[in-house]
């Protein structure tokens, strides 16, 4: 079922392009060598390129082209092999020279396709129009000084890739999953770190709404959203807004809004520009980039095994369902701590407790696979395998799990201190379950009779018993026998 808001009088579809600026992964800036490092004391990281002084000359960077292309592979688009870099003309404080390099007419990357996966395990191909490479401009500091705006340019000249999509995008949960996915791609890639919290991630949304079936209707741009779920809710803002003017009678106006998320709604910025606008023409300091195709494939031999190939192997090789596989390539340590762990191992049994118990403590602990100095493949596989081999039950390992994250200990020394060795003595699991059947022999009856739903009553009952140390598979097996 496609997605739709009920209007006033009747359903509305929502239609969504985005433009992604995502800054490239490189120790310089895009046509000069200043540092990229975040975090940097203000202006500190401000060459002469930057800056817009007299008679400064543009030199392009190759690692930053290269990161493009290796994008632009990953995203299955056409590789120009001759691209061109325009002047893109605007009068901002934190824009030194007055322009924009960028690229208009004759962009490095043509068109792609990424796909993205959808709750009800849908999946659905969403068209690139264009990658291009542009500058980053400085940024204005408006809350430092009581009267005065502040500029830092440390983040001008910095090398930005704008991905543009086609308007494929119907909800709000397709836009959520297309930069979920473009952020996984350009992390495995490495060529953006998709850190949106330090803006080198960004999403520009442009929305508009029709009616099912009638042609595209005017869009508004929402601008430097910077999360995932944010993009979410400012197209469902934005569409709402745009249904309700629309239905009393207005017209929506071609603008660039901001989105608040504290107000759940967009407002104006100011009107949209058009391209002819911003006096595109051709920078005289930069000829055309002409690529050699070789380059390009050898580049193309160097690529990762991104997140689709990897899910396709994980579920032909492991076994692994299509939820658990697409879990588990949704970040690339992720996907290499799966496969440490699933060596001599059984892949679904390390699936479920990686997505499970550790995921769980990760999230309380505020890590990630990739930076737990606690839950390392080695510990993690250490508690896996005393669950394997019977030392403790799963009940267990989630009290040893607890213990770990307060302790700092590892799995086997807290197991031994706390003495949470499952028992396995047939004749004190046997005595557990006497225990039981007759403290509750009124429930026996009941499932003698019939009501065999009881069988786990009288399981957790017997693991009460045991302080949760009971073999599960001998308990559950003593209970058959005695019950039978």
């Amino acid at each position: 079922m496609s997605y739709r808001i009920e209007g006033r009088d009747g359903e509305w579809e929502v239609v969504v392009g985005m433009e992604v600026h995502a800054q490239v992964v490189s120790n310089a800036k895009l046509f000069s060598g200043a540092s990229t490092a975040f975090g940097a004391p203000p202006n500190s990281q401000v060459s002469i390129v930057d800056a817009a002084f007299p008679g400064m000359l543009p030199v392009i960077n190759r690692e930053c082209v290269a990161q493009a292309v290796r994008t632009g592979l990953g995203l299955n688009a056409e590789i120009n092999l001759v691209s061109r870099f325009d002047r893109k003309n605007y009068f901002y404080a934190d824009l030194p020279p007055g322009y924009q390099i960028s690229q208009y007419q004759h962009p490095l990357v043509g068109s792609g396709a990424l796909a993205i996966e959808l709750a009800d395990g849908t999946s659905k191909d969403i068209g690139i129009t264009r990658l291009h490479l542009e500058q980053d401009a400085g940024k204005s500091l408006h809350d430092q000084h009581a009267e005065k705006s502040l500029i830092d340019l440390n983040r001008a000249g910095v090398a930005l890739m704008e991905i543009v999509s086609e308007p494929d995008i119907r909800s709000p949960e397709e836009a959520g999953a297309y930069l979920r996915k473009l952020r996984t791609i350009l992390r495995y890639l490495g060529t953006c770190d998709g850190n949106m919290e330090e803006g080198s991630l960004r999403a520009d949304v442009n929305v508009s709404v029709r009616r099912p079936g009638e042609p595209l209707r005017t869009r508004c741009e929402v601008k430097n959203v910077n999360s995932v779920r944010f993009v979410m809710q400012a197209v469902e803002a934005e569409a709402r807004r745009q249904i309700a003017v629309w239905e009393e009678g207005g017209a929506v106006e071609q603008e660039t809004r901001l989105f608040d998320p504290a107000r759940f709604e967009t407002r104006s910025m100011r009107s949209k520009e058009e391209a002819h606008d911003y006096r595109y023409f051709p920078d005289p300091d930069l000829v055309p980039l002409t690529l050699d195709p070789a380059w390009i494939e050898e580049l193309r031999a160097a690529l990762p095994e991104l997140p689709d190939a990897k899910k396709a192997r994980f579920m032909a090789e492991y076994g692994l369902s299509a939820y658990d596989a697409s879990q588990l390539v949704a970040e690339a340590p992720t996907a290499a701590y799966f496969e440490t762990l699933a060596r001599g191992r059984r892949p679904k049994t390390v699936a479920n407790f990686m997505l499970g118990d550790i995921s769980a403590a990760l999230n309380r602990l505020g890590h990630s696979f990739a930076s737990t100095p606690l839950f390392t493949t080695k510990a993690t596989g250490a508690l896996l395998d005393m669950i394997e081999d019977g030392t403790i039950n799963g009940r267990i390992a989630k009290q040893v799990i607890e213990e770990m994250e307060v302790s700092g200990e590892g799995a086997e020394a807290i197991v031994e201190r706390l003495g949470l060795r499952q028992v396995t003595d047939t004749a004190a699991i046997e005595a557990a379950v006497a225990e039981v059947l007759a403290r509750e022999s009124a429930k026996v009856a009941e499932f003698r009779a019939g009501k065999e739903k009881l069988f786990g009553f009288f399981v957790g009952q017997v693991m009460k018993a045991m302080g949760g140390k009971g073999n599960p598979a001998l308990v559950n097996d003593m209970l058959k026998r005695k019950l039978s």
